[in-house]
């Protein structure tokens, strides 16, 4: 069974582009895993609250974090990503990606005859 990936706004978007080439590759390499459905380990994946997930990247000393929920059982949509420089996951990243995931729901009903 194979995920579909699908990016809402340009956050994701944003976040790979400040990556260098190598740490592209790495995150490429993660969701390729998950798009494809691999069972993952913890260390990659982390329920954070209310159906929001943290896919966790470390790559050259670096940890990466992106957002993201599973919708319609198959679809993975990705937020936010951010490069770690704590021990926990910021509380503000957090907050930004619930409202990301609530601003999606939000374009889903109102567009659900489009999508």
């Amino acid at each position: 069974m194979e995920r579909r990936l699908v990016y809402y706004g340009d956050y994701f978007k944003n976040f790979i582009k400040s990556l260098n080439n190598s740490a592209r590759e790495k995150v490429d390499y993660v969701l390729d895993m998950l798009k494809r459905g691999e069972r993952l380990n913890p260390k990659f994946i982390k329920h954070i609250k209310d159906g929001l997930f943290e896919l966790r990247i470390e790559w050259e000393g670096n940890i990466y974090r992106v957002f993201f929920v599973f919708d319609k059982g198959n679809i993975v949509v990705l937020f936010n990503g951010f490069k770690k420089k704590s021990q926990k996951t910021p509380v503000k990243e957090i907050e930004k990606a619930i409202r990301i995931k609530n601003e999606y729901y939000e374009y889903r009903e109102r567009n659900a005859s489009q999508l």
